[in-house]
């Protein structure tokens, strides 16, 4: 059993930057794809960013491309989200999860959670 803990969050201003860590303790950390998912008050869980195992390969919601990076190592057992530019609409708790299939935008896909950390962007 994979059990995450992200790390990281904050109260920042308009255009400053966060990045958020998330720790697998599991010895079989690198054998699973890696989301990260955010919800804004009032709203459901939507998809951020997506890495494959490897870490070869990425895909992010249009609205952060650019602006945010995820990456992984898996020495650490660890899946990063760099976050650079905020804006106030980014503002939620961001969630990391894992999946055993291929990287996806699907939040069915995903099979453990994290219990989300707080990412506040004031204007």
């Amino acid at each position: 059993q994979v059990q995450l803990v992200e790390s990281g969050g904050g109260l920042v201003q308009s255009g400053g930057s966060l990045r958020l860590a998330c720790t697998a303790s599991s010895r079989t950390f690198g054998a699973y794809n890696m989301g990260w998912f955010r919800q804004a008050p009032g709203k459901g869980r939507e998809f951020v960013a997506a890495i494959n195992r490897s870490g070869s390969f990425t895909t992010y919601t249009d609205s952060v491309k650019g602006r945010f990076t995820i990456a992984r190592d898996n020495a650490k057992n660890t899946v990063y989200l760099q976050m650079n530019s905020l804006k106030p609409e980014d503002t939620a708790v961001y969630y990391c999860a894992t999946t055993t299939k291929a990287p996806t935008t699907v939040i069915a896909s995903y099979n453990r959670w994290g219990q989300g950390t707080q990412v506040t962007v004031s204007s």
